[in-house]
């Protein structure tokens, strides 16, 4: 064989670039409401941190009012501050 027939077990990863948009831009919502916790767990993980705008593709001006909102939920105990397997 030469140098050049490498052969591969896998497939090599090939970045396909997703075209991130933000949810709330695309549907118009002004308003994120801090009592809707069923909404708000799809913007944190399993341990109950927030997600960064890099992972969901949200605007700067809405991240901002997504961090506040989830702030309030856990002050008011919608959502816990920490977290083991919460989806």
């Amino acid at each position: 064989m030469a140098q050049n027939d490498i052969r591969y077990l896998t497939p090599i990863n090939i970045e396909i670039k997703k075209d991130k948009y933000c949810r709330f831009k695309k549907s118009k919502i002004k308003f994120i409401d801090h009592k809707d916790g069923d909404f708000l767990l799809k913007l944190i993980n399993e341990q109950g941190k927030i997600l960064p705008r890099r992972l969901t593709g949200t605007s700067a001006k809405y991240q901002r009012r997504v961090n506040k909102a989830i702030k309030r939920a856990r002050h008011i105990a919608v959502l816990p501050y920490v977290a083991d397997m919460l989806k």
